[in-house]
């Protein structure tokens, strides 16, 4: 005699889902956390790829802006070049071309493999999809410290203060350069809050 289920109650197999829930399980998984870090990671790949194409194919632009900083011809509140100087600090200035050009070119080297580093990340987040996401979180940290070490340390610590930038009005970059330090901080800090989706996932769940 089989046995008959109750109205109202539970039956003991939960029944399939429909591939129409399962569809709207995975346009809502595009707003997670693994998702949104992704895209941060993307926006910091463009963007020092980007600066790192336009300083190799416009080399002379931003040369001229190293080469002011470190000769600190403009540290003098926006008096004319070489004039009204800080003879206190000018001795940290490095004028000899050579120098400079070495410097400019491993800003440039720099740039380059934080953008190859973001970007190989970027694959590894399409790689490790459900699988945890460790080799993409670890490639896009360093990447975006690579970031902030870039500005804050370079721009904002070296040439702000060692070189005076701040002092500059003409060829000031620490504005530009907090806003990508923190630009690549909040990315660094979204891509380690700490979550459940960062652990593998079973085999057809959510992103």
């Amino acid at each position: 005699m089989s046995e008959q289920t109750e109205p109202g109650s539970r039956s003991a197999s939960r029944p399939a889902s429909r591939p129409g829930a399962e569809r709207g399980r995975r346009w809502l998984a595009l707003g997670g956390l693994p998702v949104a870090a992704a895209a941060l990671v993307a926006l910091n790949a463009l963007y020092v790829l980007l600066v790192a194409f336009g300083n190799i194919t416009d080399f002379g632009t931003n040369q001229a802006f190293v080469q002011h900083v470190m000769s600190m011809d403009t540290t003098n509140f926006g008096a004319p070049a070489g004039t009204d100087l800080d003879s206190s600090v000018m001795w940290r200035a490095i004028t000899a071309t050579a120098v400079q050009n070495v410097a400019y070119v491993a800003l440039i080297a720099w740039e380059t493999i934080t953008g190859v580093i973001l970007a190989v990340a970027l694959v590894f987040w399409v790689r490790e999809r459900g699988r945890g996401y460790r080799v993409a979180r670890a490639l896009s940290s360093i990447g975006l410290l690579m970031i902030v070490m870039l500005f804050m340390g370079g721009f904002i610590a070296i040439g702000g203060e060692w070189f005076q930038m701040w002092r500059s009005t003409a060829w000031n970059g620490e504005d530009a350069a907090l806003r990508n330090a923190v630009l690549a901080l909040v990315s660094l800090v979204v891509l380690h809050l700490p979550s459940t989706r960062w652990a593998p996932r079973a085999a057809g769940g959510a992103i």
